[in-house]
């Protein structure tokens, strides 16, 4: 169903003290509607030479650290992940962001969203329309739809999620979905999610399901996550996938007969090591299993990497606790220990951990140089020997690190 009405106009000209895009073309940046990607008015290789400028300056003096050539990525089409504001009226959504005065600004035309998912925000627009949805009115707060989060794999195919306040709008979406399932046949799996408070947050703790398949299959190289709808998953895929295949390469070299994957979220370091032969040595040492276990407070993250482990037929086990509680409980540390914490880095309390743990190696994947930093100077005698950048988040100022710490038994 097409809209009734034409969607309010977001794209307005040029503002002449904003800067345009030069990385990618964007409309959205140019008129200055949306600044999410805040260096799209740089260059993209200009960018990741600044990126790889900022980590050096943060970590050289902790080691002498063996550099690769950092990991580039796609400039535009790499996002997997959409999390849309719904705004505007039921005629006429808007899918994409708030302004600043709350009012619903359109961005099914962002270039870094890829193919799979910009191609079916108008029918998902044209959706909210027919099953007669009331987009969520913050300043007003009456409403019901307050976010679209779309997810998308390399097949193209999707998960859909409505985040709405009540049930209220549960009967008519069911009602309209397999219309919906026709015209996207690449959906897989869709689900309501209530989030009845009035909060900045994402997503509730409530997940009704509205088809049957219930996981979104994620290939990445030679591992297949499973993602069910509250686990949290990297938003660019391909990046993911070199990052993870780079740890279990890393980790091969290593030979370690037991490995911890802390903050292990879907799976992705444990699955991908588990599915390498890690042990050296002769042929039937190197078809030995490694023990990997991985450790994540999401019980959903953990309910997605077991199904992926049990599918996949890989030796690994996870459990779901705090990842620092659960490592300072243990009575022995195995030889490798994989980190992937959130933005604030490890911590005091488990960097202090690990530095007495007498593990021999840690890889440590941080989204945040800063916290990483200040994690590497609690840990004196884990030394960086080698590091790469994964970059994960185009056109802004973040990105991945990955580094290999090795114990100095010799640090003074």
């Amino acid at each position: 169903m097409a809209h009734s009405a034409a969607k309010p106009s977001t794209i307005s000209a040029v503002r002449p003290e904003l800067t345009a895009s030069v990385a990618i073309p964007c409309r959205y940046f140019d008129a200055g509607v949306c600044r999410s990607c805040s260096l799209l008015d740089v260059a993209y290789d200009d960018q990741l030479a600044g990126k790889q400028a900022r980590v050096h300056e943060l970590i050289d003096g902790f080691g002498a650290i063996e550099w690769l050539t950092p990991v580039a990525s796609d400039v535009a089409g790499f996002r997997t992940k959409a999390k849309l504001v719904i705004g505007g009226t039921t005629d006429s959504p808007t899918l994409g962001i708030l302004d600043a005065q709350q009012h619903g600004v359109d961005l099914e035309g962002c270039p870094i969203v890829t193919p799979a998912i910009r191609e079916a925000l108008p029918a998902l627009a044209s959706f909210i329309t027919t099953a007669r949805l009331v987009p969520y009115d913050i300043p007003a707060r009456r409403g019901e739809l307050k976010y679209l989060i779309v997810t998308a794999n390399a097949r193209g195919e999707l998960m859909l999620r409505f985040v709405l306040r009540s049930t209220e709008s549960v009967g008519r979406i069911r009602k309209h979905l397999p219309a919906l399932r026709d015209g996207l046949p690449q959906l897989r799996v869709a689900t309501v999610n209530l989030l009845p408070e009035h909060k900045a947050v994402l997503e509730g703790e409530e997940e009704l399901w509205l088809t049957e398949q219930r996981a979104l299959e994620l290939p990445l190289g030679d591992v297949e996550l499973q993602l069910l709808p509250r686990s949290f998953v990297q938003t660019n895929e391909s990046i993911a996938a070199r990052l993870y295949e780079t740890a279990a390469v890393w980790a091969e070299g290593l030979a370690p007969a037991s490995v911890w994957d802390l903050y292990c979220g879907v799976g992705g370091f444990a699955l991908h090591l588990a599915s390498r032969s890690l042990r050296s040595g002769d042929a039937a040492s190197r078809n030995d299993r490694v023990q990997v276990t991985g450790i994540e407070l999401s019980e959903d993250a953990v309910a997605s990497a077991t199904m992926a482990a049990a599918s996949a037929r890989l030796d690994a086990d996870f459990i779901a606790a705090d990842a620092t509680q659960w490592a300072l409980a243990q009575v022995s540390a195995p030889d490798l220990v994989v980190v992937n914490p959130p933005r604030r880095g490890i911590g005091a309390e488990l960097a202090g951990w690990l530095e007495k743990s007498g593990v021999r190696h840690v890889l440590y994947s941080s989204c945040n140089a800063e916290s990483l930093a200040r994690d590497l100077a609690a840990m004196p005698t884990l030394r960086p020997v080698r590091a790469q950048i994964f970059d994960m988040f185009p056109h802004t100022a973040h990105f991945e690190t990955l580094v290999l710490l090795e114990r100095s038994f010799w640090y003074q």
